[in-house]
């Protein structure tokens, strides 16, 4: 048997994802962090990235966090297209644009009188980890620090997980000077369960699709 055949043998087949799949899981996990990013404003919870750059803004401002948060997104996609190519610019946009969309629509829908910080905290941050999971196996993200994580796993190994939880916590810290400091204690409790859903389940090395 010559090398060829062994190397075929050995090696799997790649099924990537469609379109239409790679579509549908942007609606499906746009709209599920649309939901926990409702959840975190009707709690006064902060979160990190550039999600939680809008809310603090949104706070201070009261400006719409989707407007916000599409804006404050529009400098990454530069560097999107310039490191990791423009088929994960034309994702992220889209997945930002729904967001955004989302979001404005969501509140219309329902809203919370009462809701104890720490249950929204967790319950919010699951759903998040859970929708980031979905888009980054679809190569996509929301932008910000979702693609600066993105692009030092993908050159450097460094597990997105730990790249985000960095930023994240300087993030939190900074809106010490703006939200009251146990909603940020709170807050960091979230950024801690949501990337240790993204370091324990998304590693390039185990998923290729």
């Amino acid at each position: 048997m010559n090398t060829d055949q062994n190397v075929s043998m050995v090696m799997p087949v790649i099924d990537r994802h469609s379109k239409i799949e790679d579509g549908l899981a942007m609606l499906i996990g746009t709209f599920i962090l649309s939901f926990a990013m409702t959840l975190l404003q009707q709690a006064g919870i902060m979160t990190g990235g550039t999600a939680g750059l809008s809310l603090l803004i949104h706070y201070i401002t009261d400006l719409k966090f989707g407007i916000l948060f599409f804006l404050i997104n529009i400098p990454f996609y530069y560097f999107a297209y310039q490191k990791m190519g423009m088929a994960l610019v034309i994702k992220t946009f889209i997945a930002v644009a729904l967001l955004a969309g989302f979001t404005e629509i969501i509140p219309h829908f329902f809203h919370l009188s009462s809701v104890n910080p720490i249950y929204a905290t967790i319950f919010a941050n699951v759903l998040m980890g859970v929708s980031f999971l979905i888009l980054f196996r679809h190569r996509s993200s929301l932008g910000g620090v979702n693609l600066l994580a993105l692009y030092l796993q993908e050159r450097f190994k460094i597990p997105a997980g730990k790249v985000q939880m960095a930023i994240d916590v300087v993030i939190l810290l900074t809106s010490l000077f703006f939200v009251d400091w146990q909603l940020i204690l709170v807050s960091i409790l979230g950024a801690i369960i949501l990337n240790s859903i993204i370091l324990l389940n998304h590693k390039s090395s185990r998923y290729v699709a």
